[in-house]
């Protein structure tokens, strides 16, 4: 290893870190232009991070028909969302130590538990609008778990592998196999995914207030203190992973670093957060030229996404292969 090379363990690490600590960043940021959008003033860009520090400083506070299922929700799925990072190109073009232990499909499946383990606690809490939040998040999830595993399938088929740093090399190898069909198909089924998953349109609105019209905000209505700041900074940390995954593996897999060296590592940390932050702007942009859809419409909006990803897979078929 070469004077100033990060080790590759340094770097597994750092790529937690850039996800921790960088996803409030991103949030903040994407509801300030969001805001902007509106015409009102709106939080200021760091605001995540001074919500989080008093929410840790508050007291938690457990219904009594709850059990120990309502806190260790939270917890499962903070630690899920610090598996995910450690899976996927977010740092590097190169394999980590750990970036061959599971594909994408297995970072999928981590994600999947930890919005089981969400919408666990609130149904643990006994409250009726957590648990009515809790039964549309896994409703729709049965409908955008099945969708992700076929933008998989499409993916693998195109790239020959479903390693994220193998996909993400095929696709950096050549702009052609950006442009091709069944890659395009997949990307927008994907993007249609993120965009449901992340709260955007048409699901919902995730800064409104009205309880009948949550789903994921619905969850944690009755968690508080630092129980509430881990499911918070794990939503945060859901939308960058997602955005991760999107960039860096389906749509614009550069600017990551190829040599390990502390400049291209800190280059490639702020070319992360700097794509992130676009795409964000781009969700809100859409967000805001499009009225929310009502409930039983939203079937629909998933059903057009998976069939994106059915017909990226069809066409890799009739083109042969």
């Amino acid at each position: 290893m070469g004077p100033g090379v990060v080790a590759p363990q340094g770097i597994q690490a750092l790529q937690d870190a850039t996800i921790l600590l960088g996803a409030p960043l991103v949030s903040g940021v994407v509801s300030h232009v969001e805001a902007r959008l509106q015409g009102r003033r709106g939080p200021r860009m760091l605001q995540p991070y001074y919500d989080l520090a008093k929410l840790f400083r508050k007291e938690t506070v457990v219904t009594e028909e709850s059990s120990w299922v309502f806190l260790a929700g939270p917890v499962v799925a903070f630690g899920c969302y610090l598996i995910v990072p450690l899976l996927i190109p977010v740092l590097t073009t190169y394999g980590l130590p750990l970036g061959y232990m599971g594909d994408i499909l297995g970072g999928g499946f981590i994600l999947a538990l930890a919005g089981f383990s969400v919408a666990l606690s609130g149904t643990e809490s006994g409250a009726p609008y957590a648990q009515l939040g809790s039964s549309r998040a896994m409703t729709f999830g049965a409908l955008i778990e099945p969708t992700i595993l076929f933008v998989v399938f499409a993916v693998a088929l195109l790239t020959s592998t479903d390693l994220p740093y193998a996909m993400a090399a095929t696709v950096r190898s050549s702009t052609s196999e950006i442009v091709r069909p069944g890659h395009v198909f997949a990307a927008i089924a994907f993007f249609l995914v993120v965009l449901a998953d992340t709260g955007r349109i048409p699901v919902e609105t995730h800064t409104g207030t009205l309880e009948l019209g949550m789903i994921d905000e619905g969850r944690t209505l009755e968690h508080s203190g630092p129980a509430l700041a881990l499911l918070k900074w794990g939503s945060a940390m859901k939308q960058l992973i997602l955005y991760t995954i999107l960039i860096n593996v389906f749509v614009a897999p550069w600017g990551l670093s190829g040599t390990g060296s502390g400049g291209s590592v800190v280059l490639a940390i702020l070319a992360l957060l700097g794509k992130a932050i676009l795409l964000g702007c781009i969700f809100a942009l859409v967000d805001n030229l499009f009225s929310k859809l009502r409930l039983f419409k939203i079937t629909e909006f998933l059903a057009a996404a998976f069939l994106l990803a059915v017909l990226a897979v069809f066409i890799f078929y009739a083109r042969g292969g």
